[in-house]
């Protein structure tokens, strides 16, 4: 057998990493790529650790592996700062994020859901992801936030264009930039707009909102910081979701004796909405900057060493799961890393988890079985997300 082997950009890898990350937690949990120079841990009980010690695996110097810096960066991105930065504008933002806010989406996804489906009833079938997947969050996100629904469509594109990596690009491209322009001009137009004339709108709260400073005082966000916002929330609305939902069909399709539970009793469909992260996260692979030498597996993990915490290998961490290789809808999951943990346990849980229990409601209510055209998905490239952008599925 060849020894343990790990890149992120490497596309026959990206389209099957479970053997390679197999071998990684059983030979190299404490696994160095030296060409790429970065390490990673492949463990569930590493990556969990890891993810709780915001304070030894710092977020500061960015959290992809691409775009670290060698110096704490300068960026309001919330996701790349750590305490107590993080903490004042997590505080913030959890505002736009409430349970009341995120309650009243639902009648708002179910009618996306039923728009998007209903068309294809008695059809020999379509596209899961292109067709419904990838448009859902990118209209949710985008209504949060209060973009105007016709322009939903080119967010998601400039979105998913930002994201893509070719094989070995380890940083952006002239189109890269080209696609940033774009899509921070629409931005700020957007922003200049709101504070001209708020609404009722995730946008509008965080134009109106202060964050506590350290000496006592609070101060509003100025444009660099709301662009932040917006720019990671997008995103991360439209790509997580995107991913889970390409999954979902892909492994209800593999496992077809567990979709048949979920079509009997569709009251156990949030505990397959948490299999189905644990099973295949939409965001597998989260960076780290390591801020002091620390021993693990009797190795040296040096000071200043980038880390990668492999979410998507944790979960098939047998060590954790038994048996985590199969799809089992009534597996009892007390915790998982897919949304992340810890200091960055990820903002928006409570809106995916709710598009997602949706979604497979009315996808199953309307199909209850289906196949997947193999030969015709496609997978997209980042080294941030992994998934389909394309499931094309038949009945």
């Amino acid at each position: 057998m060849s020894a343990p082997y790990y890149d992120p950009y490497d596309y026959a890898i990206d389209a099957d990493p479970h053997p390679s990350w197999k071998q990684l937690r059983d030979e190299a949990p404490l696994y160095r790529n030296e060409k790429l120079d970065f390490y990673a841990l492949s463990r569930f009980r590493d990556v969990m650790t890891a993810s709780l010690d915001s304070e030894l695996y710092s977020s500061a110097y960015g959290t992809v592996l691409e775009m670290m810096s060698d110096e704490p960066n300068e960026s309001p991105m919330m996701i790349w700062l750590d305490q107590p930065q993080h903490d004042r504008l997590r505080k913030l933002v959890s505002r736009a994020f409430s349970p009341r806010r995120i309650g009243e989406l639902e009648p708002r996804i179910r009618d996306l859901c039923r728009n998007y489906l209903e068309p294809f009833r008695g059809k020999e079938g379509f596209d899961y992801v292109q067709d419904f997947g990838a448009k859902l969050p990118v209209m949710v996100i985008s209504s949060l936030l209060g973009i105007p629904e016709e322009d939903h469509e080119q967010i998601r594109i400039w979105t998913d264009g930002l994201l893509h990596r070719d094989p070995g690009q380890l940083q952006g491209s002239r189109k890269h930039e080209e696609i940033s322009q774009q899509l921070w001009g629409y931005f700020s137009s957007y922003v200049a707009e709101r504070r001209k004339r708020p609404a009722d709108d995730m946008i509008s709260i965080l134009i109106d909102s202060r964050v506590d400073m350290p000496d006592g005082s609070s101060e509003k966000l100025d444009d660099t910081a709301l662009l932040s916002f917006i720019g990671l929330l997008s995103a991360a609305g439209n790509e997580t979701v995107a991913r889970f939902l390409g999954w979902s069909a892909t492994a209800l399709a593999r496992f077809p004796g567990e979709r048949r539970k979920l079509v009997a009793d569709p009251g156990l469909i949030p505990g397959a909405v948490e299999e189905i992260l644990r099973f295949e996260a939409p965001s597998p692979v989260q960076a780290r900057r390591v801020m002091r030498d620390t021993k693990l597996h009797g190795e040296i993990l040096p000071e200043g060493a980038r880390v990668l915490l492999l979410t998507g290998s944790a979960g098939r961490d047998e060590r954790e799961y038994p048996d985590p290789d199969r799809l089992d809808i009534g597996r009892n999951i007390d915790r998982h890393v897919s949304l992340g943990y810890g200091l960055h346990f990820c903002l928006g849980a409570s809106l995916a988890r709710l598009e997602a229990r949706i979604a497979l409601e009315e996808t199953l209510r309307r199909f209850p079985e289906w196949t997947v055209d193999w030969e015709e998905a496609e997978m997209v490239h980042t080294s941030t997300v992994r998934g389909y952008a394309k499931v094309p599925i038949r009945f």
